[in-house]
Formats: C-alpha cells, sequence, structure tokens
C-alpha cells in the first residue's frame, strides 16, 4: 500500500464513515464506537473529506480538520485519513470504487448517519452505492422517521438486515443495509461552529 494510506489485510471488515468533520466533536466519536461494536468491525476509517459537493459553503482548511479529529476520536482500530484528497474523488461511489480497487479481498462497509439515508437519492451513483457496498445506518436524533420513510430506505426495503443481525452486515453481500438505534450526543458541527465553540 502506498504511503500515508491505513493497513488493511484481505478479509477484514473496515466501516468508512465519511464527512467534512467541520469540527468532529464527541457525537462522531460516539457513532463510530458504536458502529464498531454494533457492525463488528475490524477497522472504522474516517475520511475527512476535501469538500461536500452538497453544501455551497467550503469546508476549514484540511489540516486542521485533521488535527481536530485527532484530537477527539482515540481507539486503537480507527485511523483518521485523508484518502479522498490522495486519490483526488469528492463522491462517495467514486471513493468507495477507488478503495475497493486499492484494497482487493478487503470488505468495506459505508456507515452514514439517519439524516444521510433521508437525502441519499441526491447523491450521485447513490444507487451503485447501495447496489455495490453494506451500508450501516446510525441513528441521529429526530430524523429515524423521516430516515425510515426516505426513497432509498423504501427503493432498498428488501435489503434490509434487521437491527439484531446488525453483526452480520459486513460479511453480507450487496445489496443490503443495518439501520440501528444508538445512544448519540445530541452536537452537531453546524452548531459548534454558529457558536463560536470552533473556528476557522
Amino acid at each position: 500500500m502506498r504511503s500515508g494510506f491505513p493497513h488493511a489485510r484481505a478479509g477484514q471488515v473496515v466501516g468508512l464513515l465519511g464527512g467534512s468533520f467541520d469540527p468532529a466533536h464527541a457525537g462522531h466519536a460516539m457513532i463510530t464506537r458504536e458502529a464498531l461494536k454494533r457492525f463488528r468491525l475490524d477497522q472504522l476509517w474516517w475520511l475527512v473529506s476535501p469538500g461536500n459537493p452538497l453544501k455551497q459553503d467550503g469546508p476549514a482548511p484540511m489540516a486542521q480538520r485533521l488535527a481536530r479529529a485527532r484530537e477527539v476520536m482515540h481507539h486503537p482500530n480507527v485511523k483518521v485519513t485523508d484518502i479522498e484528497a490522495r486519490i483526488g474523488t469528492r463522491y462517495t461511489a467514486r471513493t468507495l470504487g477507488t478503495l475497493g480497487r486499492l484494497y482487493p479481498g478487503v470488505r468495506f462497509v459505508w456507515l452514514m448517519g439517519a439524516d444521510n439515508l433521508g437525502q441519499l437519492d441526491r447523491w450521485q451513483e447513490w444507487r451503485w452505492i447501495m447496489d455495490n457496498v453494506p451500508v450501516g445506518v446510525l441513528a441521529r436524533p429526530r430524523q429515524r422517521i423521516s430516515a425510515r420513510m426516505s426513497k432509498a430506505a423504501r427503493v432498498y426495503d428488501f435489503a434490509r438486515l434487521p437491527a439484531r443481525d446488525a453483526a452480520r452486515l459486513g460479511r453480507s453481500a450487496a445489496p443490503c443495509w443495518c439501520f440501528v438505534n444508538v445512544p448519540m450526543v445530541s452536537l452537531s458541527s453546524t452548531e459548534l461552529r454558529r457558536s463560536g465553540a470552533w473556528t476557522a
């Protein structure tokens, strides 16, 4: 593997949590620890993105967001990465396709908050994501009902794995997704920026 990329062995199950992390906070750390446990992941990588194509305003500088993320997240099986900047992708489907080629035999699981499931049909090549990579959805406050009623949830209802079987997600063939309710810290990066608790 190229320098600066995390190591993963064929057969391992690696969760991927993407986002701008602008800034990373305790809520991100909470869902990360829950995802490791509930989905029985060998590793979990934070993909700190260069920018979110669905947001007009650019995030804080990458180096600043990476440093903050590494202050917030401490776990031996979690890696904070800038993979998308290194491989030159901004869209999740392209990132997942590239990682699949770079890490043959590694079983990736895409992780997202329930709010992102609610708008997944706005993502580029969202059906490709659902068709090719198992997806773990972690409930966030006030987003559970809207996420379950979303277009993506309806279209792929046939592929939904019961929450009691969440540990099987990473070893199941796509399309396969699982919605789990987890204890949450009711924080958001947007609220932290507005409050002045995080300044670029």
